[in-house]
């Protein structure tokens, strides 16, 4: 993690990002740019949008069709399904409270048997996580029965599909991600 003396502004961040997702991105370069900002609510609360029955996907920056970056806002006790993500890399930076990660393996036989758990792991505030299909599928939800978090996931390419998995079968499902707001703007439900 940087040192907040040395960290990049909100704006110094995206502009970062837009400049280096042109041509080959390389996980670790977004890596190490997003550990080099240290998260300021003031920064981000305005793509901030909750919602009490679900957790929301807030577009930040379409990236030019090279890359998107979404702040996730988690309510408490809120979480994803499991899902893959369909050859895109993700990157993740949590920017309020905590996350939990659960790793699967990819099923053997789809629709034969219960997926099995690769491993837990925990996230705080600032800390950065990596996911792509060679890793493994991902369930990302808010432990907290008390507290919300907040997330921001840098995509490239862009995801644009993905699919979800079923626990208890491994069956999977084909789904096109959506967005409750785009830049700050809540779309009309």
């Amino acid at each position: 993690m940087s040192d907040s003396g040395n960290s990049l502004s909100w704006r110094s961040l995206l502009d970062e990002i837009r400049s280096q997702c042109r041509e080959d991105v390389i996980a670790d370069d977004m890596i190490k740019l997003l550990n080099s900002y240290t998260s300021n609510e003031e920064n981000w609360r305005d793509y901030a949008v909750f919602d009490p029955h679900k957790y929301t996907r807030n577009l930040v920056d379409t990236g030019n069709d090279r890359y998107n970056l979404i702040l996730i806002c988690w309510g408490e006790g809120q979480g994803s399904c499991i899902h893959d993500h369909s050859g895109s890399q993700c990157v993740m930076k949590i920017m309020s409270g905590k996350l939990r990660e659960t790793l699967f393996q990819m099923p053997k036989r789809e629709g034969q048997s219960e997926m099995t758990v690769k491993e837990y792991r925990d996230y705080a505030k600032d800390e950065v996580a990596h996911i792509n299909d060679d890793i493994g599928l991902h369930r990302v939800e808010n432990p907290s029965h008390a507290d919300t978090a907040v997330s921001l996931h840098l995509y490239f390419p862009p995801i644009k599909v993905c699919r979800s998995f079923n626990q208890q079968t491994g069956e999977s499902r084909q789904c096109q991600p959506t967005f409750y707001s785009q830049f700050g703007q809540q779309k009309s439900q």
